[in-house]
């Protein structure tokens, strides 16, 4: 395009530069092209994307950002390792940034989840700036990183502005994030353009932002899921790169002042990269033209970079000794996939854990892995990462018999559909989030499927919202009372709020969680998991079966059709 107030001499004399900026996003440990978790190749890593960043350099020269958008301490054996195994090692997620010359990374909501000892190390570790604007030092009233940074490139000047998704508090327990808060996107974006266009005066604004495309939790004070939200409101940005809710997304966004904003979404685990293309002309200091294009590309064809993996050798080889030690044995496979249908043995194996270690009258849990397994026979610490995926602590809350049956109520509500005939399907599937790697293929997030343990329940699918689950009794046999307190086992992320099932399924308000705790372990749920099995040497994990989706003669054709859909022949 053309600039108004400009001849046409001096656009024809224009210097032209062309910048071509690379985005990676909640990467969760996907550093190497090897699951440590289920001992096989994998088909993304940053092995791949080193390969299309070197060919991109070797195209574009220096003129070439490349961007990090955060969740990269957790999803992998290679980050609990150095996490809290080997603490003292240079963290991983920093070596591999440094590496690959990030210029800049955000700061992600399982990044957080790590606690201050092992974010603050990473932060110091690595040698790109992070970001986070909306992230406050309560003390200072300051960014608690940097809100932004200034990249130039052959006399263009990238300014990036990085943000996290607010939602923290929902999540995880205060101790993890003591002496932050996390403010507003659109009113902390508006505020940091402003001073970014009036003291730096850019050529190129860009978004960095550990937020997903739109909904997730919303508050009075925000909404989880802003990044379309903040490239639609808040006028200036060039490009919002985002990611946060592990699903691809590319296209515009036409801002309210009817300026196109291009917004992209690599989803999770390095299988692609987002990839923008900055076409930009400038004459006596001034821009003349930009033309933006860009896309989301797939990197899983791409070679393994060997002198990547060379350099990172020694790392490779003592993550494996870490994950190759057999803990015990199993006398069956146990598959999460059991877990949506009804009581499981993958499920159940870590309400026992819960209930064991705390004592308590109940258990919650959901499957927080979509389709894994444990396979009979010996059992190595790598299982532990399918067992339990997150180093969530285990929590007891007191509720009442109301609240408990309110909770399963949400769960089940978000779960499974309200049958009208017995050709109806049962779960809630959803053509669009089949691409989505939280969902796949769910209408909602099934880490939030909670069941329970030490009750006997049927979940009536004829019924309406609220009214499906029946607490027949305890596990004992003894009545179960509504009006009674009881003892309630479940994950921090749970327990702390995390998909609302205590807030809105419960009714208990979110100011009264944290008196609700009466029990914290004082390390992860993976830990005492493995423990468990450790000390048991053989153990045969079964399903409890107190608990049904009736009437049966409507759900089980109903579950053997969906399992289909869902997970093929």
């Amino acid at each position: 395009m053309l600039l108004t107030g400009l001849s046409l001499s001096q656009y024809t004399h224009a210097q032209a530069v062309q910048i071509k900026v690379i985005q990676t996003s909640d990467v969760h440990g996907s550093f190497f092209p090897y699951d440590f978790i289920n001992r096989r190749d994998r088909k993304g890593s940053l092995a791949r994307v080193s390969t299309y960043v070197n060919e991109m350099r070797k195209k574009y020269g220096k003129n070439v950002i490349l961007l990090d958008n955060g969740d990269i301490l957790q999803g992998q054996p290679t980050c609990y390792y150095c996490n809290f195994v080997k603490p003292t090692m240079p963290n991983l997620a920093a070596s591999v940034i440094n590496y690959l010359k990030y210029d800049a990374q955000t700061i992600g909501n399982h990044d957080i989840e790590t606690g201050h000892p092992v974010y603050d190390k990473w932060i110091k570790e690595v040698k790109c700036p992070s970001l986070g604007a909306n992230i406050i030092d309560t003390r200072t009233n300051k960014p608690y990183v940097h809100p932004y940074t200034i990249i130039n490139r052959d006399g263009v000047k990238v300014a990036v502005l990085g943000m996290l998704t607010p939602a923290i508090p929902n999540w995880l327990k205060e101790s993890l994030w003591t002496g932050l808060r996390f403010d507003n996107m659109v009113t902390s974006a508006k505020y940091w353009m402003k001073h970014i266009q009036t003291k730096e005066k850019p050529d190129v604004i860009i978004g960095l932002f550990h937020s997903g495309k739109e909904g997730g939790i919303h508050t009075p004070e925000y909404d989880e899921d802003a990044s379309l939200t903040v490239a639609r409101e808040v006028d200036g940005f060039d490009i919002v790169f985002f990611g946060h809710d592990h699903t691809r997304f590319s296209g515009w966004i036409k801002n309210n002042a009817g300026k196109d904003v291009l917004c992209l979404d690599p989803s999770c685990d390095a299988y692609m990269v987002s990839d923008a293309t900055i076409d930009i002309r400038k004459s006596k200091g001034k821009v003349v033209s930009k033309k933006i294009t860009g896309d989301v590309i797939d990197i899983t064809a791409q070679p393994i970079d060997e002198k990547y993996m060379s350099h990172f050798k020694a790392d490779i080889d003592s993550v494996n000794v870490f994950v190759d030690r057999k803990i015990g044995r199993f006398e069956n496979t146990i598959y999460t996939r059991d877990c949506y249908f009804g009581s499981a043995a993958f499920t159940d194996f870590i309400h026992d854990l819960q209930l064991k270690i705390t004592g308590a009258d109940v258990s919650f849990n959901a499957p927080l892995s979509f389709d894994t397994r444990i396979n009979k026979g010996d059992v190595y610490v790598s299982d532990m990462f399918n067992l339990y995926k997150y180093e969530n602590q285990i929590y007891v809350l007191k509720m009442t018999g109301k609240e408990i049956r309110n909770h399963l109520e949400m769960s089940y509500d978000l779960w499974v559909n309200t049958m009208k005939s017995p050709e109806d399907n049962i779960m809630q599937l959803s053509e669009w989030a089949k691409q989505d790697r939280q969902r796949f293929g769910f209408k909602n997030l099934a880490f939030n499927f909670d069941s329970a343990a030490g009750i006997i329940y049927e979940v009536d699918v004829t019924k309406p919202d609220g009214q499906k689950v029946r607490i027949l009794s305890m596990a004992d046999g003894t009545p179960f009372d509504e009006n009674r307190w009881y003892k309630v086992a479940m994950n921090s992320y749970r327990g702390n709020g995390g998909g609302e099932l205590l807030t809105k399924g419960a009714g208990i308000p979110r100011s009264e969680l944290k008196s609700r705790i009466v029990f914290e372990s004082e390390k992860d749920q993976r830990y005492y998991l493995m423990k468990l099995i450790e000390d048991a040497g053989v153990m045969n994990p079964q399903a409890h079966n107190n608990w049904k989706f009736v009437p049966e003669e409507w759900t089980k054709p109903a579950i053997e059709r969906d399992r289909k859909l869902i997970f093929g022949n």
